[in-house]
């Protein structure tokens, strides 16, 4: 299994050096978000024996016994799925960033609940999937507004998750569209908002191509689920 988890991340990384490359970008400015989801501690710990140390969770129940069972200082774990309101107690001490946020309300409750700064990007519902949470574009001033006026949250950038499509290439509107939201946005709140969140297995190569700086990644890497 670490073998299999090598020669595909050894493939990832090619292709991204390739895509990257192509676009006139410096590879190294995109960081893997490892999925673990579903993956038991043995083989996330695999993966950060292997370099994959920012590890992306979906569920925070799930997460939270794999967090405490790995801890923080060998890994820095994302929250990429939906945050609800009353899980919020759940993420100081254990989640180094956030990227889910997608209401005023989850704003608003995670602000109350920290004692120290957080790193969030704000969820953007691009094709605005009606099937799908994340903020609406139109929503995004308003979310972004709130993060910066929050005393504990630190805005970083956006994430937006892309349609299933047949043919990864449908989905790069989506990608630039995201880009262009948050170009806006650095421009309206007057800040720079460095990480665009975007990428996953079916479609990184072009995620890449179209700006992304971070990668979501969980059958690219580890098989199957």
């Amino acid at each position: 299994m670490p073998d299999e988890l090598a020669a595909n991340l050894e493939v990832v990384r090619r292709t991204i050096a390739e895509r990257a490359m192509r676009a006139g970008r410096d590879p190294a400015s995109i960081t893997l978000v490892a999925v673990t989801k579903t993956f038991p501690v043995a083989r996330i710990r695999e993966a950060i024996a292997l370099g994959l140390t920012t590890l992306g969770e979906n569920r925070v129940q799930e997460a939270v016994s794999k967090i405490d069972a790995i801890g923080t200082r060998d890994a820095a774990w994302h929250l990429i799925g939906h945050l609800q309101t009353n899980k919020a107690k759940l993420i100081e001490g254990r989640f180094a960033m956030v990227q889910s946020i997608d209401r005023v309300e989850v704003v608003e409750a995670l602000d109350r609940r920290l004692t120290r700064p957080l790193d969030v990007l704000i969820d953007v519902n691009v094709a605005e999937e009606p099937q799908k949470t994340g903020a609406l574009p139109v929503d995004l001033p308003a979310i972004a507004q709130a993060v910066v006026a929050a005393s504990q949250l630190r805005l970083r950038g956006l994430m937006t998750v892309a349609p299933m499509a047949s043919d990864p290439e449908q989905v790069r509107p989506v990608f630039r569209r995201l880009r262009a939201l948050r170009d806006e946005t650095n421009q309206r709140l007057g800040m720079a908002l460095p990480v665009l969140s975007m990428g996953m297995t079916d479609d990184y190569p072009i995620a890449v191509e179209e700006g992304a700086t971070m990668l979501r990644l969980g059958r690219a890497l580890f098989g199957p689920r």
